[in-house]
Parts: C-alpha cells; structure tokens; sequence
C-alpha cells in the first residue's frame, strides 16, 4: 500500500519566530541608552555648610620650667588651664598623648605634679622626656 499524501500542503510554524523576535525587539529597547532627556526626574541635592574640623596633634608637649611655670605647646598656661585644655583636647581626639618635658633645675615635685593635672584631665597616654 502506498500513502498519498496529495492535498496535504507543507506550512511553517512561525509562533516561535515571532516570539524569539519580539523577544530581541524588547532585550535591545531595554539595553538600548537612553537618552539624557528621557532620563526622567530633576533632584536637588540639599548641601551642607560644614567647617573644617582640624584634628589635634597626636602629641602634645608640656614643658615644666625650673620656676614652676608651665608651657603647652610654647604656650603659657596655669595648672589649672592646662587640665581644661587637655580635657577639651582628649574630647575630640581620644587618643591624645602628653610628653612632659622638665628643666634639669626643675623639681620632680613640679613634674609629679604636672603629670596629675594631666592624668585629670584624662589623657591615658602620657611620657616624660628631658628638654633638649
């Protein structure tokens, strides 16, 4: 017996094809740039008026003299203004350190004392020196 296949005419399926295109068409729209005015909202970013903030020196020196008197840095200061000066120093930075620095005529009694004010004053790292 042989088939006849006559009438019956050869189609193509093209639902696929049209899906794979339709496909690309929306892959190459969505990687497609997209222009700068088509890129949607105005912002304004709010600014802020900041200062410097100028870090201390790690290191702060301070040198006891033979008469007692002190100097933070070169810069005069009594016992007392020296623990709030330090104290408003180690608040901003924690890990300020102090060296003190002694005449060879001043007294360990003054430099014992120095070094109290600035263990008051709360500073952790501290270190004594001679003055050159």
């Amino acid at each position: 017996m042989k088939r006849n296949r006559g009438t019956e005419d050869a189609t193509i399926n093209l639902t696929p094809m049209i899906d794979v295109v339709f496909l690309l068409v929306i892959f190459f729209m969505v990687s497609s740039k997209m222009d700068s005015n088509d890129s949607g909202v105005q912002v304004n970013v709010a600014s802020a008026d900041m200062q410097s903030l100028a870090r201390t020196p790690d290191q702060r020196i301070v040198e006891v003299r033979s008469d007692g008197s002190l100097l933070l840095d070169g810069i005069p200061m009594s016992s007392d203004q020296l623990t709030e000066t330090l104290k408003q120093q180690r608040s901003v930075y924690p890990g300020l350190q102090v060296s003190v620095r002694g005449d060879s005529d001043s007294s360990l009694h003054h430099v014992v004392q120095v070094m109290r004010q600035i263990e008051l004053a709360g500073v952790q790292k501290m270190g004594v020196s001679e003055r050159r």
